[in-house]
């Protein structure tokens, strides 16, 4: 069965990176970073990023790209054992969980692009939060915008590699990089902005605990997309030339660069305002609404929410891309059939999914152990599934896998310097698998 792989090297980096960067740049990093002090927050994030973003993502490009396959299959590959496939089947089911899940927020962020072109988030704090609680216990309004999410992925991913997947992604990246500039020139140009640039960039020392460093290593790790299988699908369409640790350095940088344009967006309207957003999930639909018809004139401040909305749309929706591709190559090439047929079974199942966490937002008591079925799926997938299988990539290559195949992949073969295999190695044999171990533990309530 012959497979798909990128055309171009920016098609690699623009894909890759498209599938880190989402809401947890644009949505979760600004509140985390404003729950945690500031710059003290992001300069922890960016140690963890380096002792566990780097390290991991390149070991998952190497199991992908020797398997050259989907991930059950690269993982047996890897391994030596098919008994290794279940940490491929993993990744699957925890990447579909996600799309599911993700869907109905992403749906979320559509019907507020809808609101904010027709002007209905026009009003004081109060109604913007019973707007929000209205729409999201509606069983009709979110569940169709789940649906239409949903959709749109699926007809990207049903295109392939090259003519759905990178096609998309060298025009998405671009017009995300747009729209998030243009509200960041116009943020900072705010009265009193500097308040927000300064907190963002001058650091707090004495603010820095153990809840912060573990706060910084959870979003290095969440928001690189680590152990979900999406690296690893996304590197078996790599060529030999692709180098693993060059390509590494430029999707960190182009993620991180997102999530810190996100800060400079979001911070100065509101400092600029007096609102300090550390107001945690509910930012982006209850908090921020507030400040934009604060921080400016009616006319700009209608325009910067259809920008801001259709942005988070966006990031929303390479993200699931990736999410989308995982399943579909595992059961095309498992199952043997088309790769049409694939995105149509990954595409239902995520519909069944995202169905019942939007319906358990309000609309239907939908709980599991307590939690409603979206915070569930949340739960599940974040605080166990993914550091799980992060954390046994890290034992598979650092300890198991033959050692002149990681290297080779590593080195392309020796035609990329060694300097930094060693280096490497060792943090993924002893410093990632810790910095996991310790994520893990905290998001159980452990430490």
């Amino acid at each position: 069965m012959e497979r798909g792989n990128f055309g171009t090297k920016i098609g690699v980096i623009l894909a890759t990176a498209g599938s880190a960067v989402g809401l947890g740049n644009i949505w979760r990093f600004p509140y985390m970073t404003g729950q945690d002090g500031g710059a003290a927050f992001i300069i922890v994030y960016l140690v963890c990023v380096l002792l566990l973003g780097i390290p991991g993502m390149i070991a998952e490009f190497i199991v992908g790209r020797h398997g050259a396959a989907n991930a059950a299959t690269a993982y047996a590959r890897m391994g030596g054992k098919r008994s290794w496939a279940a940490l491929g089947f993993v990744g699957a089911l925890t990447s579909l969980i996600i799309l599911g899940f993700y869907s109905v927020i992403a749906g979320w962020c559509l019907q507020y692009l809808f609101a904010s072109i027709m002007g209905n988030l026009s009003g004081d704090a109060a109604y913007v939060n019973a707007y929000f609680t209205k729409f999201s216990s509606n069983p009709v309004e979110p569940l169709l915008w789940t649906l239409v999410f949903i959709v749109l992925t699926h007809l990207v991913v049903v295109r392939g590699v090259r003519k759905g997947i990178e096609k998309m992604s060298n025009i998405l990246m671009p017009t995300l990089f747009i729209l998030l500039l243009v509200i960041v020139v116009v943020s900072c140009c705010l009265p009193d902005a500097g308040k927000g640039i300064s907190f963002l960039f001058k650091p707090d020392f004495s603010k820095v605990t153990k809840s912060v460093f573990l706060d910084g290593l959870g979003q290095a790790f969440f928001s690189l997309s680590l152990g979900t299988a999406c690296l690893c699908t996304y590197a078996s369409y790599f060529t030999r030339q692709t180098n693993l640790l060059k390509s590494s350095a430029q999707i960190v940088s182009i993620d991180t660069l997102v999530a810190i344009l996100a800060g400079l967006m979001i911070f100065p309207a509101a400092f600029s305002v007096g609102v300090n957003p550390d107001s945690g999930p509910q930012l982006i639909f209850i908090t921020l609404p507030n400040v934009f018809q604060q921080a400016f004139s009616p006319v700009l401040g209608y325009i910067i929410g259809i920008l801001f909305y259709a942005l988070l749309a966006l990031a929303a929706l390479t993200s699931t891309i990736s999410m989308h591709e995982i399943g579909t190559s595992l059961f095309f090439e498992e199952l043997h059939i088309s790769r049409s047929k694939g995105a149509v079974i990954e595409t239902l199942i995520a519909v069944v999914i995202g169905m019942l966490c939007s319906l358990s937002c309000g609309a239907v008591d939908i709980t599991v152990f307590g939690k409603s079925f979206l915070n569930f799926c949340d739960f599940l997938t974040s605080n166990i599934l993914l550091p799980l299988g992060s954390f046994f990539t890290c034992i598979l290559v650092g300890w198991i896998a033959p050692r002149k195949i990681v290297k080779d992949e590593f080195t392309n073969w020796g035609t990329v310097s060694q300097g930094f295999y060693g280096i490497w190695l060792f943090f993924i044999r002893f410093i990632s698998p810790v910095c996991i171990a310790v994520v893990f533990l905290h998001q159980m309530g452990v430490l």
